[in-house]
């Protein structure tokens, strides 16, 4: 019975190896033959989108021969990504035709290149957001395609993904933020808003509070003068403290804020007075807290303007270490 199976699989090799010697082969004709006539470029493409639209007609065998043919048409540049398209056929979609499909190609494509350079192809084209697609509406979910893909040995494709459907989230968020912001929403709405995508999307407070920081920051048309940007930006930040109190309620998250603020102050050059008048504020409206501006102060922040910026934070980080030195000998006593 061993001995059986090891036949079967050794005879299985052999033919996918047979194959790709004939891929290789097929392909490398294609390509001589479309560099020296370019115009058979755009209908071999057209061929192959009408190809993929009848993939039914096809047996399962020979579906695999075409997807594994048709991912390194695509690794070496022959192809087009925009062949994607015929995929998203909804009887192909509806009967499982196209994710089988898609598994092998991808399987092929990846073999050829990796998936950064895939990932570039698929955004050339725009088919980079679009790859749920490939499942019915009822299975167009992350979590499904993750599953799906990981189980077929495409573990790197499903995290691909994943992380562009967070990043498109994180877009998303913003831009409704803003709106909501240019709106004049009131913050208890917009609170909820923010921690409902947070929780529907897995997006960690830290991330959040950067793209609270960038949207309120965006929200108002900065004076161009030194000596007034500062005024202004306390009145403004003063309106929006408790907007972002609500999502530093963690230390890790005040500490991304405090670099936000850093290298906000440092690539806008008339707030480079401004960023210990923005702390203290935080401070005194408990946006931020002692611990994470000592921290801070000490090695966590980054090399933008930080010369400039420890200047200006060090008479207040002395008074910081006073008071919580104070509170200790107090805390003493009382014992």
């Amino acid at each position: 019975m061993l001995l059986e199976q090891n036949l079967i699989t050794a005879d299985m090799q052999k033919h996918s190896l047979t194959f790709w010697w004939l891929a290789e082969c097929w392909v490398s004709v294609f390509n001589k033959l479309i560099r020296r006539y370019k115009y058979l470029e755009k209908g071999f493409e057209d061929e192959v989108k009408k190809l993929l639209l009848f993939l039914k007609g096809f047996s399962e065998s020979e579906r695999n021969k075409l997807a594994m043919l048709t991912g390194v048409l695509l690794a070496n540049g022959t192809l087009n990504a925009s062949i994607l398209n015929s995929l998203y056929n909804e009887n192909l979609v509806k009967e499982g035709v196209s994710a089988a499909f898609a598994v092998k190609l991808f399987k092929s494509w990846i073999n050829e290149k990796d998936i950064n350079a895939v990932a570039a192809s698929l955004r050339k084209v725009s088919m980079d957001n679009r790859l749920m697609e490939l499942f019915p509406a009822n299975k167009q979910s992350v979590e499904h395609f993750t599953k799906y893909f990981t189980e077929a040995g495409l573990k790197e494709l499903s995290e691909y993904v994943r992380n562009q459907q967070t990043i498109g989230a994180r877009k998303e968020l913003q831009k409704e933020l803003q709106e909501q912001m240019s709106r004049g929403d009131p913050f208890k709405d917009i609170i909820l808003y923010v921690k409902e995508e947070m929780k529907k999307n897995n997006i960690p407070e830290p991330v959040v509070i950067g793209i609270v920081w960038s949207s309120v920051m965006s929200t108002v048309e900065w004076n161009k003068k030194e000596e007034l940007v500062a005024e202004q930006a306390i009145k403004h930040l003063k309106q929006y403290s408790p907007l972002l109190a609500a999502f530093t309620t963690q230390g890790q998250s005040e500490l991304t804020l405090l670099l936000k603020i850093q290298e906000y102050c440092y690539d806008n050059i008339h707030f480079m007075k401004a960023f210990q008048k923005i702390v203290v504020l935080f401070y005194k409206a408990e946006v931020l807290s002692e611990e994470p501006i000592l921290k801070w102060y000490k090695d966590a922040h980054v090399a933008k303007g930080k010369s400039v910026f420890l200047e200006q934070m060090k008479k207040f980080v002395e008074w910081l270490k006073n008071a919580e030195e104070e509170s200790e000998s107090e805390a003493e006593e009382g014992d």
